[in-house]
């Protein structure tokens, strides 16, 4: 009888040890489902029923397969390509001149002989809090071709009045200016951040060397902060890819689509004819180029080491 309630005992207890085991284990779990939720309803499934989309010539509530037909009709559209076209000369002058700029500006910033180093790094990051519809309206009349506060400027010079929303070059400038002057802060803190952790100990050691600050800003400052350029590189690069609200509201991506990017011929096949399966396969060819792009930048930066 003894035996038989020791024996009792231990299987109750054994059985109270894995509900408690039981219970610790899926207690984080528990914790973390309602994200796991909202992820996958907000997240995977419009990826999964997009990437279906893309297959099929999906308008309004009709639907049909159609299989590759999407890709193939915007791989031969020459409006898609103009669109990559414009962003990629963009980026190639705008990425570049905001990382330098940014770099410039940390640099100045993590100054031991600058003042109110707070109020300035302040002042560099407020254009990011600005909103985008907001910055774009402001930009639209202080560019105005004949009211704006620019070419009255340029007029004072005696130089002539640049036509920003009618020529396809100066469309172009107007929108580097713009994104530059918005997001140069945002990577500037980055940087700033990315800098505050070199040791002043090079520094030290190289003033004793007799290096100049010019040297070491080549030979110390950039190579140390190589990984931190390379996510801001990738970062920009992707952003410029994505480039929409500043051409949308500036120049409507004109003149003569000279202005126009992937998001917004993206849109305008999506939003506006809702040709939602055309613009699916847009959107993931969109992908797979900042994919490649950004697979690019890390292979030349040798994924930035020092």
């Amino acid at each position: 009888m003894e035996a038989t309630t020791t024996v009792s005992k231990k299987k109750l207890a054994t059985t109270r040890r894995k509900k408690g085991w039981n219970q610790k284990t899926l207690a984080p779990y528990l914790f973390l489902s309602p994200f796991f939720i909202v992820f996958l309803i907000f997240m995977v499934y419009p990826i999964i029923e997009s990437l279906y989309l893309s297959f099929t010539s999906t308008q309004g509530t009709s639907s049909e397969w159609i299989g590759l037909e999407n890709f193939k009709n915007i791989l031969t559209d020459g409006l898609f390509w103009k669109s990559l076209f414009n962003v990629f000369i963009i980026l190639l002058v705008q990425v570049p001149l905001m990382l330098i700029l940014g770099t410039l500006l940390a640099v100045i910033l993590n100054s031991k002989f600058l003042k109110a180093k707070a109020l300035f790094r302040l002042m560099i990051f407020l254009p990011v809090l600005i909103d985008l519809v907001t910055y774009s309206i402001v930009f639209s009349i202080i560019f105005h071709e004949q009211y704006g506060i620019m070419n009255y400027l340029l007029g004072v010079l005696h130089i002539d009045p640049i036509q920003w929303f009618s020529d396809p070059f100066w469309s172009k400038v107007l929108i580097i200016i713009a994104v530059t002057w918005r997001w140069t802060g945002y990577n500037t803190i980055i940087l700033l951040a990315g800098l505050s952790a070199v040791d002043d100990s090079l520094y030290e050691s190289a003033e004793v060397d007799g290096a100049s600050k010019f040297t070491q800003f080549f030979k110390i400052t950039i190579p140390m902060l190589k990984p931190i350029l390379l996510f801001c590189g990738i970062l920009s690069t992707i952003g410029t890819i994505q480039l929409f609200t500043e051409p949308s509201l500036l120049t409507n991506g004109g003149p003569n689509n000279a202005t126009n990017t992937p998001v917004m011929y993206l849109y305008q096949f999506g939003f506006q004819s809702f040709q939602f399966g055309y613009a699916s396969a847009a959107a993931y060819i969109i992908t797979i180029i900042v994919g490649i792009i950004s697979f690019f930048q890390i292979k030349l930066s040798k994924g930035g080491e020092i």
